[in-house]
């Protein structure tokens, strides 16, 4: 069973490679390949969110050490979704698609860097019950792998009640347009 850190390490190199790929990639292949890259960063994210960050959190605490570094990696996080819902909203053909991408991919690799560079370290040999944390993040792994979480978000229709909300806001946005155009007293022009 790979350890917590490895195991978030050999997704690193990976998400690193197929960054790369990018630059190599045929304009037909693009969607394929960020989609690829997608599926992966959410993968890794949610198993830092949910198991390895608490883990690491506490880790720190308990030897006085600086949550910062934690905080600082929630925030990344944060960043590369918003860019990953913007990706996900474009055609390779679109203007931006290239900018955002490489944008996105800078973003992964600075906070890989600091993860490895600065996190790790202060980690290593403090995780309490490291093999049980490794076998928790390999068995949600293995789960999400299998119903990524993109699948899942189009799985429970969030994205259709999200554009039914916007659909409604534009007739309200556009009734009040409508409204504007009428004469005082909103009778009829005779």
């Amino acid at each position: 069973m790979p350890k917590p850190m490895e195991m978030l390490h050999e997704d690193h190199e990976k998400v690193k490679q197929l960054f790369e790929q990018f630059e190599e990639t045929e304009f037909e292949e693009k969607k394929e390949l960020v989609t690829k890259v997608i599926q992966e960063l959410e993968i890794h994210t949610t198993l830092e969110e949910e198991i390895f960050y608490p883990a690491a959190r506490q880790a720190l605490e308990e030897n006085s050490e600086d949550t910062e570094t934690m905080d600082e990696a929630w925030e990344e996080h944060h960043v590369v979704k918003m860019i990953i819902a913007e990706l996900k909203k474009m055609r390779p053909n679109d203007e931006h698609y290239d900018a955002k991408f490489k944008v996105m991919s800078e973003s992964v690799k600075h906070h890989i860097e600091d993860e490895e560079g600065e996190l790790f370290p202060k980690l290593a040999g403090n995780l309490e019950e490291e093999e049980k944390l490794g076998e928790r993040m390999m068995e949600r792994k293995e789960k999400l792998q299998q119903h990524p979480p993109s699948s899942r978000t189009r799985a429970t229709g969030s994205r259709s009640r999200t554009a039914a909300g916007s659909r409604g806001k534009r007739r309200q946005t556009a009734g009040r347009k409508r409204a504007a155009r009428q004469p005082a007293g909103g009778g009829r022009v005779t």
